[in-house]
């Protein structure tokens, strides 16, 4: 991995030459991701996000941490006890820098010794189960890092809306699985990353799912086409 996401929050930190990111997915053609947005504050994050940090208690957990925006305004505006995780090796050493206290650079899969009260997945939480093959060993995971009467905080898209339509409304998607597993490809300073498996869930996809690792689900709110969902145990 190069880690092109920790190269740029470190630039951005450091103020050396940061470029915007460009991602680009199976689906999609490229965009530009503004580096300074993920620095952003809470009056800058969206209404998911937000829900998500007001609901947010006890010892938490967030995962795929990034710059560490969402642990900082945990950590620093509601005192609560966070541990920001992260694949990035740039980005955990952004999250110290930004003085979160409690900060490991690790794969969800892999780490254990410590469980929560709230696990965080924002930014299209979902994404991180690569595909609808190993969503369960991501679920079966979660719960064994949940407290008994913790929450899990995801969010997601469904991304129907960006499929074409026949003039019945009809949608044309891929016939070869499911149509929210896509490659996803970040580009910083003309280097490419190479493609990883993320996933987009639909609500009743994710809710089966669930339900079927041992979690009750309830969706919290709804944004468009986006939603956050809580998951606890059974």
């Amino acid at each position: 991995m190069k880690d092109l996401m920790g190269k740029a929050v470190l630039d951005y930190f450091h103020n050396e030459n940061p470029e915007d990111l460009q991602t680009e997915t199976s689906i999609s053609e490229l965009d530009e991701l503004p580096v300074a947005y993920l620095f952003r504050d809470f009056d800058d994050m969206n209404i998911l996000e937000q829900k998500a940090l007001k609901t947010a208690q006890g010892k938490v957990l967030d995962i795929g941490a990034c710059a560490g925006s969402h642990s900082l305004y945990l950590q620093n505006e509601r005192n609560l006890d966070v541990l920001a995780l992260d694949i990035s090796p740039g980005s955990v050493e952004v999250c110290k820098l930004r003085g979160i206290k409690k900060a490991a650079c690790e794969n969800m899969l892999n780490f254990s010794g410590e469980t929560f009260d709230t696990i965080l997945l924002l930014m299209n939480g979902t994404g991180i189960f690569e595909s609808l093959e190993k969503i369960d060993k991501y679920l079966q995971k979660l719960h064994t890092l949940l407290n008994e009467n913790g929450q899990i905080l995801i969010d997601s898209t469904d991304i129907l809306y960006m499929f074409d339509r026949d003039e019945d409304g009809g949608v044309f998607i891929p016939a070869d699985g499911y149509y929210g597993e896509l490659d996803y490809i970040v580009h910083y300073k003309g280097e490419s990353e190479d493609p990883i498996k993320w996933l987009y869930l639909d609500f009743i996809t994710l809710k089966n799912a669930a339900e079927n690792n041992g979690f009750n689900i309830e969706k919290v709110i709804q944004d468009e086409d986006s939603y956050l969902a809580k998951l606890t145990k059974k």
